[in-house]
């Protein structure tokens, strides 16, 4: 629930938060111990930003793909909206 601060000022809110859920597959969810998480963020917070946070980083080098919302390939850079979900699909070998 939101409550409405009396005092407004021209000032943006920086303490307000979101739920987002990141979900893993294949070896990430062996190594990340779950295969969905939910975190609180602040506003404002990127994919991008829980990409570093959970120090996914040197993955995304080798092939880790990334799905927003379920838009595979979004801009990691956008600010995520309450509820998000952010899907961390490992490369697929095929033979």
């Amino acid at each position: 629930m939101l409550t409405l601060r009396s005092d407004v000022s021209e000032e943006p809110e920086t303490d307000l938060a979101l739920k987002v859920k990141m979900l893993f597959f294949g070896p990430l969810a062996e190594r990340m111990g779950e295969r969905e998480i939910e975190v609180a963020v602040l506003l404002g917070t990127s994919a991008r930003d829980i990409i570093d946070r959970f120090r996914l980083t040197p993955m995304l080098d080798s092939g880790l793909r990334v799905a927003v919302d379920g838009v595979v390939g979004a801009d990691l850079d956008a600010e995520l909206s309450d509820a998000s979900e952010i899907a961390f699909l490992p490369p697929v070998s095929g033979g």
